[in-house]
């Protein structure tokens, strides 16, 4: 193998820099577990200065719960609203009940309820922190979807608040949405996130940004991984506004919001993240490049860039071959269009390449 071969070899594998190239061995089981209470968790912000939750270190995997705001940010009592919706009082989540009692979402803080921050011993800034998502489980058989006047793609569609709660078929693994339609359910967490690059003491949830966040990227389900640059001592990820299912764009609003408990791994990457700007994806089939902006157009001339520039870097390109191989062979999405801060990806198929490095999840 030449040295160039070799150099670009490492940078594919771990998709951002030449630290990845050490091996991590596989841990599936969780070895600690993060419950989510109203000590644990956060109302509608990232800081840097919250105290962890939960410490861990480089490689271990951790069981962490989530709980959704869906139905639980009302004025109304989460057990009328569900019980309205044919929902007995015992799967109504008693942590999202003492949560909503007893945490304060500060003025300027959004709608999301956050578990965290879990602080990696190793994470330092300019590393970066690999994710991924071994497992993630449903804790209640249904969830909401919530739209009304002035939200969504079409903020003058609608005269009034309109939540609709889905119940599960779990065994059949869809959300009933009526009497003919199903949905497939596809978990993932609409909120992954390390403390942010900015020194205040409180940023909103609700905007994504280098540090990941309100992302609602659904291709971050079970067997995908999310790199993420870090920026403070021990990265600080938190993670929340979790969804069963979701369409790309999210375009009224929300998703299905229901609480589920994740698994996930945390490695740290030494210096990997210095050359980052926005975060980076892999699953089984595809690498996912991102970008970000208020301007959906400059949102994709973003991920464009990121595109081609990963591609002149992991694959040896020049920019004319990887702006055309983007062009190609490269499909360009919309995750989200309604967190202000708007999210293109691009999905660049495995496949097209003859070699790739071996990826921790198997079909």
């Amino acid at each position: 193998m030449t040295l160039l071969r070799w150099i670009c070899a490492g940078l594919i594998a771990g998709f951002a820099g030449t630290a990845l190239t050490q091996t991590v061995p596989l841990k599936t089981a969780p070895e600690v577990t993060l419950r989510s209470t109203p000590d644990t968790v956060v109302w509608g912000y990232f800081a840097a200065d919250i105290p962890p939750a939960l410490r861990i270190k480089s490689g271990q995997t951790a069981r962490i719960e989530t709980v959704s705001h869906g139905g639980i940010n009302l004025p109304e009592d989460p057990i009328e609203f569900f019980g309205k919706a044919g929902i007995p009082r015992e799967q109504v989540l008693q942590d999202a009940l003492d949560i909503r009692a007893k945490v304060n979402r500060p003025r300027g803080g959004s709608a999301h309820i956050l578990t965290g921050p879990v602080y990696i011993e190793e994470a330092e800034p300019g590393d970066m922190l690999e994710i991924r998502v071994i497992a993630l489980e449903y804790r209640v058989p249904y969830g909401v979807n919530s739209s009304g006047r002035g939200v969504g793609v079409l903020p003058d569609l609608l005269n009034a608040p309109a939540r609709k709660v889905i119940k599960f078929d779990l065994k059949r693994n869809v959300a009933l949405f009526s009497a003919d339609i199903e949905i497939p359910l596809q978990p993932f967490m609409g909120i992954m996130a390390v403390a942010p690059s900015k020194e205040s003491w409180m940023i909103s949830s609700r905007p994504p940004w280098r540090w990941g966040g309100n992302m609602d990227f659904n291709k971050l389900t079970v067997g995908a991984t999310l790199y993420l640059p870090v920026f403070h001592a021990g990265a600080q990820f938190f993670t929340g506004d979790s969804h069963a299912a979701q369409g790309d764009g999210e375009i009224n609003g929300t998703a299905i919001e229901a609480s589920l408990t994740g698994t996930f791994q945390f490695v740290v990457h030494k210096g990997a993240g210095k050359s980052m700007f926005w975060p980076r994806a892999e699953d089984a089939d595809f690498y996912y490049t991102m970008g970000m902006d208020l301007d959906l157009d400059v949102a994709m001339k973003n991920a464009s860039q990121e595109t081609v520039r990963y591609l002149q870097e992991t694959r040896g390109l020049s920019a004319a071959d990887a702006y055309a191989l983007a062009s190609i062979a490269v499909d360009f999405r919309i995750a989200e269009v309604v967190d202000a801060v708007q999210l293109v990806y691009g999905a660049i198929p495995k496949k097209i390449f003859k070699q790739n490095p071996d990826y921790w999840f198997k079909r």
